[in-house]
């Protein structure tokens, strides 16, 4: 495998279906991120308090045309 160029490897994937490319680009981005266990805890926590205010009605969804179209109209 030491004597594959890049361009040869990106080739290959390239000929692959669009689901395992997919799943080789997350495979690889997880790669380069070094999980720190606090930030992962305090982001299921970030989570877990979002959904709890949107099923307590806490918080008012906007639809993303309507969001979209508010940042065009600036």
């Amino acid at each position: 495998m030491a004597n594959v160029t890049y361009d040869e490897i990106f080739g290959a994937v390239l000929t692959l279906p669009p689901l395992y490319r997919a799943m080789l680009a997350e495979h690889l981005l997880k790669s380069l991120d070094e999980i720190n266990p606090q930030v992962e805890t305090a982001w299921e926590t970030e989570i877990a308090n979002r959904i709890q205010a949107i099923q307590e009605g806490e918080v008012a969804l906007i639809p993303a045309d309507e969001v979209l179209q508010r940042l065009r109209n600036r």
